[in-house]
């Protein structure tokens, strides 16, 4: 028997340390260091099969290295290719994290019963009941879908054997445990372990494994910052629980960009996709009113429209309120600011409230010319011209700024049907023949003349 070795790790950032102390020198949390147990049977979890040749790989040249595009498995989900760059790659691991209840185990769910390619849904957290009930919500067959209710990871292993899966689906890395280490499921040790198990079996096989992980209270991968650096792609999944929509990020792609954005909506029966995202977010209404105006914004490399509504009244109280809703209070503050001095529109004893709708939060500068003909509307109480749509952002001089990527702003205006964009005149637009009329501005004043002239 060899010596049981124990160590010391922080169960919120995971650095290692000799021996108990109570604060954690890298993250500053207190209490959060645990005494678990490090040494390992000697047994391999995952035996790798021998090279048909018995060689030892050796170091090439790169321009010897075989360049062939990597094929990619098609999800039959539009959303979630466009977000892994066009499928999942063979021999991949992906890491999927999200709030609690958001619907990670839904998507992974939803896509393996539609997935071409035989399956295996290994959950530590539910029972195959459970899973059942929900499959049937989703897609009432599927004959390609195996679920496991298993947690360790020799367990795991064994069945896949058995099994020979395509894919294989992981719900979640917190829940599951190898005998090699003597730690409680969802340890720093235990996580790290497993993950390096599914790793290996994955580069071996070119089997892609994808993996749920929970999340912290400050919206972090639970577990060390290591797990991350382990997997070839990250996705965040997210979305306000009062809003139906929910929205698929990749935070880290060693197969695509980290700029794709995926957009679901939360039905009863599943996840819808939603290919055009400005649907969910301009409201539908049949008179015009005003305070509301639509911006052209960018969320990673994809546009959106969306509405940005303001109401500005006397103010009751001495102080006047500003309030916002999916927007940066302080650069409002910064508008109003600019409104005053360089326009010359009092604002400054009036409440004024900003959203931008849908329940998303925007920081894209671009928006900025919205907000200011939202809240002129609501200031002058005239609507702003059905069909008007913005794109620019406002200096502290009174200009308006050009943006980048103006040219697929106008696109996407003009594929929604609007017939007005307004742009700064100091953009450099490449597009002829548009069937969207140009409106281009240099400062405030010239939108609030054309507006409300």
């Amino acid at each position: 028997m060899s010596k049981v070795k124990t160590s010391f790790f922080c169960q919120n950032c995971g650095t290692q340390y000799a021996k108990w102390q109570g604060q954690c020198n890298a993250c500053k949390e207190w209490n959060t260091i645990a005494e678990e147990i490090i040494q390992k049977q000697e047994k391999v979890a995952w035996k790798s099969e021998p090279t048909s040749n018995g060689k030892a790989p050796r170091p090439l040249k790169i321009n010897e290295i075989d360049s062939a595009q990597e094929i990619r498995m098609n999800t039959t989900d539009g959303e979630l290719n466009r977000v892994l760059g066009g499928g999942i790659v063979p021999g991949s691991l992906t890491l999927l994290g999200g709030e609690p209840g958001i619907g990670k185990s839904t998507l992974l769910l939803q896509i393996s019963l539609k997935l071409p390619y035989k399956t295996l849904y290994v959950s530590g957290e539910e029972s195959q009941k459970q899973i059942k009930m929900r499959a049937e919500r989703i897609t009432p067959n599927s004959d390609n879908c195996y679920i496991l209710t298993e947690t360790k990871t020799q367990n795991i292993f064994k069945q896949i054997e058995a099994i020979q899966p395509e894919i294989v689906i992981i719900d979640s890395i917190q829940t599951l445990h190898t005998d090699y280490i003597e730690s409680t499921a969802g340890s720093i040790s235990q996580i790290r372990e497993t993950t390096a198990e599914l790793i290996k079996f994955a580069k071996e096989t070119n089997i892609p494994v994808i993996l749920i992980g929970h999340i912290t209270k400050d919206g972090n991968i639970a577990g060390p910052k290591i797990l991350e650096h382990m997997v070839d792609t990250v996705l965040q999944f997210e979305g306000d629980r009062n809003h139906v929509y929910r929205i698929l990020r990749s935070l880290k792609n060693r197969f695509g960009s980290t700029a794709e954005l995926g957009i679901y909506e939360m039905l009863g029966s599943g996840l819808r996709e939603v290919s055009n995202p400005s649907e969910i977010l301009i409201s539908h209404k049949d008179e015009e009113l005003s305070g509301t105006a639509i911006a052209t914004t960018l969320e990673g490399m994809r546009p959106l429209m969306i509405e940005i509504q303001s109401l500005v009244s006397t103010a009751v109280y001495g102080t006047p309120q500003r309030s916002t809703t999916g927007y940066n209070a302080k650069r409002l503050n910064m508008i109003l600011a600019v409104l005053e001095k360089r326009a010359g529109f009092r604002l400054g004893a009036k409440d004024v409230f900003l959203n931008v709708t849908g329940g998303i939060s925007v920081d894209d500068p671009a928006i900025d010319l919205a907000v200011v003909a939202a809240i002129l509307s609501s200031n002058e109480d005239i609507p702003v011209t059905k069909g008007f749509c913005f794109a620019g952002e406002v200096g502290l001089s009174g200009e308006i700024r050009p943006v980048n990527r103006v040219d697929q702003r106008i696109q996407e205006a003009e594929k929604l049907g609007f017939t007005t964009i307004f742009v700064s005149k100091y953009n450099k637009i490449a597009l002829k023949d548009t069937g969207i009329k140009i409106e281009l501005v240099a400062k405030i004043e010239d939108v609030a003349g054309i507006l409300f002239g």
